[in-house]
């Protein structure tokens, strides 16, 4: 389709193309480029970069990498799961919000390890530019401004892409993690413009040369609250949540956190909040049609929860600063689209903000993403071949879900650029696993969010134990530092010592304490029990096993928690594990990607169809699509053994 290459005088070339336009050639091919510099963007032009292969990054601004475009923080339920797993493979997203975070906390510590999760608010600010200059001293990466409107391919093959100023960058792989930028369009009440946030330009074209291609772009839609003037808040009326003292880093390789730390607020909406919505609702362009994209289920807009719960006389916000040098303040749960008259006077009527002055305005946002059914679980295309999708693009909603997405694919296109096999991480392996499987197995019609629920095997996905689970990974990609891997060896040979010394040493009676044996209900005891036998009862932690042990009082803190989480549940732990084990046969047979379920027999209508459109490429893919019976998952495996000879 494109004429002959010729010279230009910088040295470059420039093909003409058939509508008469110019294109200009860059003068140097990659191995990887990523499209967007969110927090996917950032996690996979590092991962790329990092493996050693030429990679570019390109975004619409430059300035805005890795800006935090709603709530200014890290991790959450589940959230937290994921950024530790990041950081586990080699990810930049735990050591940066170690580095810039002004409030850590540990969520749900009254309950089990394996819902306990970390969150961390984040200067905004600098979280940003620490990304930034993380990307710019990066070996192997270029960073350069510009919007990419079309994709150059050669059959169904990617090789390249084309930005709006007409240069087309060559590359082997292309990594889309185009956040909420491609056709985005801003709705405040019933006033509209487009921007991939307030703020930006949006990206328009893409998402129609991706249709050309014949990929299924859908539309949702997400939201944001409006930016308060911290001075114009009367705090003292506010209920103050302060972190954790010490705070806990997210990173394996951060010792401790050195930032000052400052407290969050907690507010309430009221009655007199609801009537202000409920007026405006007239004028919401949620409610009057305008909005034609799918919300998030699990973050709600204000007006969205008044009118689902009319029967709560009140919603809790909490007040959270978005940086040190600076008065604005983030009042998460509060985001809205309606009017701007109706946001002040809304925001007003909550206890303590009577006053309050808006710096930047609530709105909706509606952008195109493609249905990522249309993915392998290596987050390649199935359509285009060396074509990875990454973030929002794929329907998933938030900072952590976009970055382990972009670490994903950035490792992926990484590997293809180097002849390897992809690297897929399972469901019983890690979040990162479960929520990549979800999104390519069933697909997505609103934006997809991770929880816990989620993870079937989440007794062994728990936050503490991320590095043991994916260290060895990421060191085998190439992306683990030796000296971060070398200090994980020795941090695992500790905990397999501990665990034989538990198992070794005993307690006769006649030589405990009696007071601790009085403390424990032992008194009675007539046979030596091991410290591994003790530490298994629930009233006994590592503190209390020191009264009798005083190696157990010396033992780190982190190997005496993975050793005390791991005798304590053993049982539970085990029996997840035999369950992984029954469901690897279905997770490693592989389905031919060209296989034609139309001829099968034994299948029904409903199954071939949703087998053809889902087009799963593992018989445990194909388990998990609803409709797909047992007894369809029998048969297709009857016929790949009888196809396979086996």
């Amino acid at each position: 389709m494109n004429a002959d290459l010729k010279a230009t005088p910088l040295g470059f070339g420039f093909i003409n193309q058939m509508q008469g336009t110019q294109v200009i050639l860059y003068d140097k091919n990659y191995d990887v480029i990523v499209v967007g510099a969110g927090h996917a963007g950032c996690e996979a032009a590092l991962a790329s970069a990092r493996m050693g292969r030429s990679t570019l990054l390109l975004t619409i601004n430059l300035d805005a990498i890795a800006l935090m475009s709603c709530n200014p923080a890290v991790g959450g339920l589940a959230k937290g799961h994921l950024v530790k797993e990041i950081d586990a493979l080699g990810g930049e997203m735990g050591k940066n919000i170690d580095a810039t975070g002004i409030q850590f906390r540990i969520l749900n510590t009254k309950k089990g390890p394996a819902v306990r999760a970390s969150r961390a608010q984040a200067d905004k600010q600098l979280y940003r530019l620490r990304m930034k200059r993380v990307l710019e001293n990066q070996d192997n990466l270029d960073l350069k401004q510009g919007e990419v409107v079309g994709l150059h391919l050669e059959g169904d093959t990617v090789l390249g892409v084309d930005t709006k100023a007409g240069v087309r960058y060559g590359g082997k792989t292309v990594i889309l993690t185009t956040g909420t930028f491609m056709r985005g369009l801003i709705h405040i009440g019933l006033t509209h413009y487009p921007g991939g946030r307030a703020g930006d330009l949006p990206s328009v074209g893409l998402s129609d040369r991706l249709r050309e291609f014949g990929f299924d772009v859908g539309r949702l839609k997400t939201g944001t609250p409006a930016r308060l003037d911290g001075r114009t808040i009367d705090f003292s009326r506010l209920e103050p949540q302060y972190g954790d003292d010490p705070p806990v880093p997210f990173s394996f390789s951060t010792e401790r956190i050195d930032r000052p730390q400052v407290p969050c607020h907690i507010a309430y909406t009221n009655e007199r909040s609801h009537d202000i919505i409920r007026s405006g609702l007239d004028r919401s362009p949620l409610y009057s049609g305008i909005i034609e994209g799918i919300g998030p289920r699990y973050c709600p807009s204000i007006e969205d929860k008044v009118v689902r719960f009319p029967e709560k006389n009140r919603h809790q916000t909490f007040i959270e600063p978005e940086g040190m040098d600076t008065v604005e303040v983030y009042p998460s749960g509060l985001s809205t689209s309606l009017p701007i008259d109706v946001q002040f006077a809304f925001y007003r009527s909550i206890y303590g903000l009577e006053r309050v002055e808006i710096m930047r305005p609530a709105y909706a946002i509606e952008y195109d993403y493609v249905d990522p059914i249309q993915l392998h679980a290596s987050l390649e295309t199935k359509r285009v071949r060396n074509l990875y999708h990454a973030g929002q693009i794929n329907g998933t909603s938030g900072y952590e879900e976009a970055a382990a997405q972009g670490l994903m694919a950035g490792i992926n296109a990484a590997l293809r650029t180097k002849g390897r096999e992809p690297l897929v991480l399972g469901r019983s392996e890690a979040y990162i696993g479960v929520m990549i499987d979800d999104l390519v197995t069933l697909g997505t019609r609103e934006p997809y969010r991770m929880f816990t629920s989620r993870a079937e095997y989440r007794l062994l996905l728990r936050e503490d134990n991320a590095d043991l689970r994916l260290r060895e990974k990421g060191h085998g990609v190439g992306l683990l530092p030796e000296e971060e891997y070398r200090k994980f060896l020795d941090k695992r040979v500790m905990i397999e010592e501990e665990l034989g010394r538990l198992q070794r040493t005993r307690i006769l009676p006649s030589e405990a304490d009696p007071a601790f044996l009085e403390d424990f209900g032992l008194t009675g005891m007539q046979n030596a029990v091991s410290l591994e036998q003790l530490l298994r009862r629930p009233d006994m932690t590592y503190t209390e096993l020191g009264r009798i042990d005083p190696l157990s009082g010396d033992t780190p803190v982190l190997v005496a928690e993975q050793v005390e989480i791991q005798v304590k549940y053993q049982g539970y732990i085990d029996r997840q594990l035999e369950q992984v084990e029954r469901a690897r046969k279905l997770e490693s047979a592989r389905i031919p990607a060209d296989f034609d379920y139309g001829g099968m027999s034994g299948l029904t209508a409903e199954v071939r169809e949703k087998l053809q459109k889902f087009r799963p490429d593992t018989l445990g893919q194909a388990s998990r699509i609803p409709g797909v019976t047992p007894a369809a998952i029998s048969i297709l495996s009857i016929t790949l053994k009888a196809r396979s000879g086996r």
